[in-house]
């Protein structure tokens, strides 16, 4: 366990938290294009226009950071707050100038992490292809290397995308986030490509231009979750579920860590699928000898986000019709006798063998835990005591001596403890 680091992070987005959609210039993302339209894709219709308003209540969101006594603090820039249409032809002074926010931090004694991408894509470069188009690659690393330039200085830990792998299925091959146009069994594919080589593109421009004078860090965040096989004495389950880690994590992870190529299992997967729905060749792109090597080893740590596991069943499926998911050929569903709060499986123990399953695999890299959390429902209590018993369940799963009995409060009080403590009571 010494090489897993939980800092005491809070994490926020620039769509989620800022507000202020088109105010000083900023450019149209694709959320603001996708929540404007409305429908029933839009919960209640609802906008990133004011959102958490950090955009103009920075300073309160600084003092709730204080009050939690966080050290870390992970947020991301607003692409086209900085640069409205996606490009450094016009670069806007007041969307850095409202990046200040990093001297705040560092002010207060709290690390910034950085995430440059958190899905929320300029509209101008949508209009252009988005990420299906492999222009997007230098978009990107313009865009990136404009960031280490203003920023670099004081900001010492990136994360270039965020969550690129469940990104790519559910906005480029569900369409369910945007841009909104389902594109079942090549899109995503297509797009997972441009991201895994745009962030390897852009970490190649950090380690050559900035590294030596800012001397940070660079990795991108994967989300995953645990899974187990359905029935664990059946073989085919058994399979299923090692299929289904290739593709939710390695998938992005192998390439990056390991050899600059995907899982064997995950491409000829999807080549036995491709042939059976009738393609000429796999739906998967493959990568070029010399695109294995820019892309192989380009992370400086394991960015790791979890929230639950579920079980996985193997299911037999000749037709493929529901693109990427349907590749895996397996059923993934949540286990009943797991303890649910409010309608999430809480399993903490899944976190713990996912880290020994990212240790063995990935060479014991350094890994950080830089998502975690428990949801509510809308609308969401103050008291949300089910929160903190998550929590408390989690952090029990990474550190090795017993807890010492105590009541729970508020998730954000008992939070403040853990911080203060750097571990659960009884941890030091």
């Amino acid at each position: 366990m010494k090489r897993i680091i939980w800092r005491s992070i809070n994490v926020t987005s620039s769509h989620n938290s800022l507000g202020g959609w088109d105010a000083d210039g900023k450019g149209p993302s694709v959320w603001d294009t996708f929540t404007h339209q409305g429908g029933e894709r839009v919960f209640k219709n609802q906008t990133g226009d004011v959102a958490c308003g950090s955009y103009t209540l920075w300073e309160e969101d600084l003092k709730c950071i204080k009050q939690l006594g966080l050290t870390h603090y992970r947020f991301s820039l607003s692409w086209s707050r900085l640069l409205p249409d996606g490009t450094t032809g016009f670069i806007n002074q007041k969307g850095i100038d409202y990046y200040k926010i990093i001297n705040d931090l560092l002010a207060n004694k709290v690390t910034p992490i950085v995430t440059l991408y958190h899905l929320d894509l300029p509209q101008a470069l949508e209009d252009r292809g988005g990420w299906l188009s492999e222009a997007i690659i230098e978009s990107f690393d313009e865009y990136a290397r404009f960031c280490f330039s203003t920023f670099g200085d004081r900001v010492k830990q990136w994360i270039t995308i965020n969550e690129p792998n469940l990104f790519a299925l559910v906005a480029y091959d569900l369409g369910v986030f945007p841009p909104g146009v389902p594109h079942l069994g090549t899109g995503g594919y297509q797009a997972a490509h441009n991201l895994i080589k745009a962030h390897a593109r852009s970490w190649h421009s950090y380690d050559s231009l900035f590294r030596k004078e800012q001397q940070g860090l660079v990795s991108l965040a994967l989300f995953t979750g645990w899974v187990e096989p359905a029935d664990p004495n059946s073989v085919s389950d058994q399979e299923a579920a090692k299929r289904a880690m290739a593709f939710h994590l390695d998938f992005f992870a192998k390439p990056i860590f390991i050899d600059g190529d995907y899982p064997e299992v995950v491409k000829s997967q999807i080549a036995s699928m491709s042939k059976k729905q009738g393609y000429s060749s796999s739906r998967l792109p493959e990568f070029t000898e010399e695109e294995k090597r820019m892309i192989k080893g380009m992370a400086d740590f394991f960015s790791v986000q979890y929230y639950t596991s579920r079980l996985v069943k193997y299911q037999e499926n000749d037709k493929g019709e529901l693109g990427v998911l349907q590749d895996m050929e397996i059923e993934i569903f949540p286990d009943p006798s797991w303890i649910s709060l409010a309608w999430f499986c809480v399993v903490p123990w899944g976190l713990r063998k996912l880290l020994k399953y990212i240790k063995d695999m990935y060479n014991n890299p350094v890994i950080y835990i830089t998502e975690n959390g428990f949801p509510q429902g809308d609308p969401p209590s103050l008291d949300d005591t089910q929160r903190w018993e998550y929590f408390r369940q989690t952090f029990q799963e990474l550190f090795k001596d017993p807890a010492r009995p105590r009541v729970p409060y508020a998730s954000a009080k008992e939070y403040a403890k853990v911080i203060r403590n750097n571990g659960l009571e009884g941890h030091l």
